[in-house]
């Protein structure tokens, strides 16, 4: 039976300032709790209807009901399990030959849906402004649908960062290359902007290359993309055979 207490900070793990407090975020659902069976995050408790489901026995589980489920679950509706893990704090943020650059991202569904578009083409490692949205945030969690164990997420000072890397900084602009005729660099940073603003002033200074997707379509109603669909676009090209 879980406590009145553990109920609370379980529940206050929706906000990124308990997150930090107690170093903890949730993970919801067996499929993406056994993504981290293999992964570097470290788990710290299970709270199940069924803990036979698991299939581990080195980490601690607590068998609750479906009610209890409900109170500390995020979602409409909370499936079999909820584990508890620890933030991982030891993040390394190496160049590698392709990566995304998130700048003030704001909305954790598209956060989720790019980590999980990184996962499917390869990349492993994602470079965030400070002020893009916390990848522990429940709802990103969820849409990365266990991505988010196969991908580094690391948040830095985009500029410091882009002034010094060796990749090539690409971005995307209405005046760019059409990316169905780009010829990509060996080494590339793709920069995705914010969703109503775009990259900001300072990170378009530092873009060494633009592209654009062209619009087929005749109506002019489709001002622009929603920022995981383009990266899916363009990702889908730079990775054509």
């Amino acid at each position: 039976m879980l406590t009145a207490h553990t109920i609370k900070v379980l529940q206050s793990l929706d906000k990124k300032k308990f997150r930090q407090k107690y170093n903890l975020f949730l993970v919801e659902g067996n499929k993406i709790i056994c993504e981290l069976y293999n992964s570097n995050f470290k788990i710290k408790e299970i709270f199940s209807t069924d803990p036979q489901k698991l299939g581990r026995s080195d980490v601690p589980v607590t068998h609750i009901s479906e009610n209890e489920l409900k109170k500390i679950s995020f979602l409409q509706h909370p499936k079999d399990s909820v584990a508890v893990c620890h933030i991982n704090t030891e993040k390394k943020s190496e160049d590698k030959n392709i990566q995304l650059i998130l700048d003030g991202i704001q909305d954790p569904g598209n956060l989720g849906t790019i980590i999980r578009l990184a996962d499917w083409f390869g990349i492993e490692q994602i470079i965030c402004s400070e002020d893009t949205v916390d990848f522990y945030n429940p709802k990103v969690i969820q849409a990365t649908m266990g991505s988010f164990t196969r991908v580094n997420i690391v948040y830095t000072n985009l500029v410091e960062y882009l002034s010094k890397t060796e990749n090539v900084n690409i971005g995307t602009d209405m005046e760019g290359e059409n990316i169905y005729t780009f010829q990509k660099p060996e080494k590339i940073n793709l920069i995705l902007g914010n969703e109503g603003n775009g990259m900001r002033p300072e990170t378009e200074e530092l873009l060494q290359k633009s592209i654009m997707i062209p619009r087929f379509g005749k109506s002019q109603s489709t001002e622009s993309l929603n920022v995981s669909m383009a990266a899916g676009i363009i990702l889908g090209q730079l990775f054509r055979v």
